[in-house]
């Protein structure tokens, strides 16, 4: 019975779990939707634009590994909720202050700043906390959960931004935003972070790690991890690779196609679409068998797709075929990233000790993020010295072979060693 009423508690954590991000990520993208064009419409720079980005980016990559410690030192529960009160008492900061004295680049950075400290926050606490909210059999569920509420958000949030951006103040978009973080308050204070959680007790008298002896041992155990080394070292070279995509993909429709910013607009939402429909897939079909192997062939494909965004550049195409080539690449590509995420997402929930989680995910995150400004840099300047369609022919080629060396068929039988007989396993690739 009481296994029963676990299990029922789970299924509530799911939407519960869902709901809340779905608002607080709803809530987020509008206001950094807003706020964006409040900047370039206050300033008209881009490198006051560019200077809230850094604001954004920067604390998160000095914050992450501390982050770490605490999720794993910590109640993740009051973590969670503790950052979003955060969240909400910066945002109600910045409405104050919109009404006593008007928004200033200041007060607008120092918002971004905090925001993205409780953001870090929050995420790697969650991602810590998903085996301890939900049962093993539904990890995957989970992710592929939410990955559709950042779906959903990322569809939903422009459209509305960019209709209430028109018709109402910006007090009103933190007004929302507030609403969005308290809500979202509610629904986690209701939630067992330690339902399922299989974390060790401290033993009574025994000396607490320091900080530094805390992360340091995260380290330690990520480094006995071989598997863990390898997606690490795949995800960091992938997200350099993927500065391609990211700096060219606008420059190329934009400025060399002159898409219009409608069928551009467009083109975006459907990479979104392709995301949230593999994402409602994943949630329904049952668990990858090898995770590793399914998105390796992802990143293959995703290298296809990179070098396809070139094909228009060296083939005429008008403008209608234009807009629905575009759009039924992106859609592709969108539901290519949760093929390569998703079950390594729900590998790593399985693999990684409870105790560890909060580390390990923060040097993920560092170390994902610590490329992604050289990227965006190296790339920026490429495009405007060499043709565009032969960086992403070249990005596409070194992301195949990334792929193809570090997740070598030796590679892959070691991780799964099943698949190193003869049909019996051919058999068994077929039903990943």
């Amino acid at each position: 019975m009481e296994e029963a009423l676990k299990l029922k508690k789970a299924t509530y954590h799911l939407w519960t779990f869902t709901i809340s991000k779905i608002i607080s990520t709803f809530g987020a993208q509008v206001y950094s939707f807003a706020i964006s064009f409040y900047i370039l419409q206050m300033t008209g720079s881009a490198t006051n634009f560019a200077a809230n980005l850094i604001c954004s980016l920067l604390p998160r990559t000095i914050a992450a590994p501390f982050v770490g410690y605490v999720a794993d030192n910590y109640s993740r529960k009051a973590i969670v909720i503790c950052s979003q009160i955060a969240t909400t008492l910066a945002i109600g900061g910045l409405l104050i202050v919109s009404f006593h004295s008007g928004l200033s680049l200041a007060a607008i950075y120092t918002t971004t700043c905090i925001l993205s400290i409780t953001s870090t926050f929050a995420g790697v606490t969650f991602s810590s906390s998903i085996t301890g909210l939900v049962d093993e059999a539904r990890i995957q569920k989970a992710m592929s959960l939410n990955q559709m509420s950042i779906s959903f958000a990322s569809i939903g949030s422009p459209a509305i931004g960019g209709l209430l951006f028109g018709a109402v103040s910006m007090p009103v978009f933190l007004i929302i935003y507030i609403i969005a973080s308290s809500i979202a308050i509610i629904l986690e204070s209701t939630m067992n972070f330690n339902l399922f959680a299989k974390r060790k007790g401290k033993v009574e008298g025994e000396q607490k790690e320091s900080m530094w002896q805390s992360m340091k041992a995260g380290f330690n155990y990520l480094k006995l991890q071989s598997l863990l080394i390898i997606v690490i070292w795949i995800a960091l070279l992938v997200n350099f690779l993927i500065g391609a995509f990211e700096v060219g993909y606008s420059f190329i429709l934009i400025e060399k196609l002159k898409m219009t910013s409608q069928h551009f607009g467009l083109t975006q939402g459907a990479f979104a679409v392709g995301m949230l429909v593999m994402s409602l897939y994943f949630s329904v079909r049952k668990e990858v068998k090898f995770p590793l192997l399914v998105s390796k062939r992802g990143i293959l494909a995703m290298g296809i797709i990179l070098a396809g965004i070139s094909i228009p550049l060296m083939i005429s195409l008008n403008n209608i075929s234009l807009f629905i080539y575009y759009i039924v690449l992106m859609f592709g590509f969108g539901s290519i990233i949760i093929i390569v995420n998703t079950p390594l997402q729900v590998m790593m929930q399985k693999q990684i000790d409870d105790d560890y989680k909060g580390r390990v995910f923060s040097l993920f995150e560092t170390m994902a993020m610590a490329l992604m400004p050289l990227g965006m840099v190296l790339y920026g300047f490429l495009y405007d010295v060499l043709p565009a369609q032969w960086i992403l022919i070249m990005s596409a080629a070194l992301l195949i072979g990334v792929v193809l060396v570090l997740a070598r068929p030796s590679v892959i039988r070691k991780v799964y060693p099943e698949l190193a007989g003869g049909n019996e396993a051919k058999q068994k690739v077929e039903t990943v």
